[in-house]
């Protein structure tokens, strides 16, 4: 039993001095509020959160599309270089890659990832000896670095609601229905040597890339994991699915799938008030990847509106353009005031901007990873970070403050130590691998874009 004593804690019913904290099996055994100090002592003690969205292998392209190209640069244009890019990946290019994600997702303070996999296939299309080879390589990654993972495989059937056939850049993604099917089981065989807290979900990638019978078919494989889904994210999207099926995609899902708190939808940054609502309403998931949407110009999701329905979000880090918790958090309430001209605009009566932001990403990001955490609680996993105080920002912050300058006077340089269901992953800020992971990543980047 590994045992942790934080001056401070943020505990279900609020915050708590002297707090020890003792776990055993990966879980929290029990919480005590007051008590003396014994075990590793920290200064403060968070839940750590599910980064509920992420293709790792983006991050590769992470500063190599920031100049204009013919007309106005957008989500589209981007995608086609996405495309060009990832022609070029290897099964061992993907591993490193992860790996690298996933060490700087611990370093930011992410106890665990639900990784949006689409990249299936070789280059051209042709499948691996192994159907999730791919796959694979994530849970190579996950078992290197020991973060949690929520593996989430991406049917990719077609080129758009018409459906057209896949372009070439789509043809490593493809897959239909049937074959799909035995991915998955081949999915489930790879990551069966990993941790107990590893979940295994489905992700139909869009109403544009997988029909409806695909959806639904995806969605019976096991009706007990988490869905995730791409939605509204570009307004040529919403207008697609619109003149297909007479719908906008959030208002299509609401009234033909039966969303409840299995499914997270990603971005939705293109709703009605009145989807917003109904989606709110009916337990679904916001997936919110503020800083991914910024990059690309998506938009900006109604954040007030939803969460004054009761819906619940995390965030994300997509395209791990950069990853960090804090200021996607940070992002997400900013692009709520700059879009009302307000401030504090999802703080709420006796908690801060910052606790609420916190708190409901905690919630949100484990509802959306299938995974029992989220909160400092016996019984959950122990999915736990703490931050040093011992700084100018923190060393006279007390209680909901201390999060306030966490997230809007501080970064992720604050995150001290790390647990991932039980595993101490970081410590003093830095992941025990880092050194080999960085590495090999440099390696493949060597590679990578030598052949650009």
């Amino acid at each position: 039993m590994s045992v942790i004593h934080a001056k401070t804690a943020l505990l279900p019913q609020g915050w708590a001095s002297d707090v020890r904290i003792e776990l055993s099996g990966g879980r929290i055994a029990a919480v005590s509020p007051n008590a003396a100090p014994r075990g590793q002592r920290v200064d403060c003690l968070l839940p750590a959160m599910v980064n509920l969205h992420s293709h790792s292998f983006q991050r590769a392209m992470a500063g190599m599309t920031e100049y204009r190209s013919a007309g106005q640069d957008s989500f589209w244009t981007w995608r086609t270089l996405m495309y060009r890019f990832l022609d070029r990946l290897s099964p061992d290019d993907v591993q490193a890659i992860a790996a690298m994600v996933m060490l700087e997702m611990a370093e930011a303070g992410y106890a665990a990832v639900a990784e949006f996999h689409y990249l299936h296939h070789a280059p051209g299309g042709d499948s691996y000896d192994d159907l999730a080879e791919m796959t694979a390589r994530i849970a190579a990654a996950a078992a290197e670095t020991g973060l949690g993972l929520t593996h989430l495989p991406v049917l990719y059937e077609r080129g758009g609601c018409d459906g057209r056939a896949l372009a070439a850049g789509q043809l490593r993604f493809g897959n239909d229905p049937a074959r799909f099917a035995r991915l998955w089981e081949g999915a489930a065989r790879a990551l069966a040597a990993l941790p107990a807290d590893t979940v295994l979900g489905v992700a139909p990638h869009s109403l544009r890339a997988a029909s409806p019978e695909g959806i639904a078919a995806v969605a019976a494989l096991n009706p007990a994991t988490p869905i995730h889904i791409h939605v509204a994210e570009q307004q040529a999207e919403v207008a697609e699915v619109q003149a297909e099926t007479g719908a906008r995609p959030v208002e299509w899902l609401i009234g033909n799938v039966d969303l409840s708190p299995r499914w997270c939808l990603i971005h939705a940054t293109q709703m009605q008030p009145f989807e917003t609502e109904d989606m709110a309403r009916s337990g679904a998931g916001a997936g919110l990847c503020p800083i991914t949407e910024a990059n690309l110009g998506d938009g900006i999701f109604g954040g007030v509106r939803f969460q004054a329905a009761g819906g619940v979000y995390g965030v994300g880090s997509d395209s791990n353009v950069r990853i960090s918790l804090s200021e996607e958090l940070r992002l997400l309430e900013y692009s709520q005031r700059l879009s009302a001209k307000g401030r504090a605009m999802l703080a709420e009566e006796g908690r801060s901007t910052g606790r609420v932001l916190y708190e409901t990403a905690c919630r949100g990001g484990a509802l959306a990873g299938g995974r029992d955490g989220g909160a400092i609680a016996v019984g959950k996993w122990a999915d736990l970070m703490a931050l040093d105080c011992s700084g100018p920002d923190l060393g006279a912050s007390r209680e909901d403050m201390i999060l306030d300058s966490f997230l809007f006077a501080g970064d992720d340089r604050m995150v001290a130590e790390l647990w991932s269901a039980g595993r101490h992953i970081v410590t003093g800020g830095r992941h025990a691998g880092r050194a080999g992971i960085i590495a090999r990543y440099r390696q493949a980047m060597n590679r990578l874009r030598a052949a650009l």
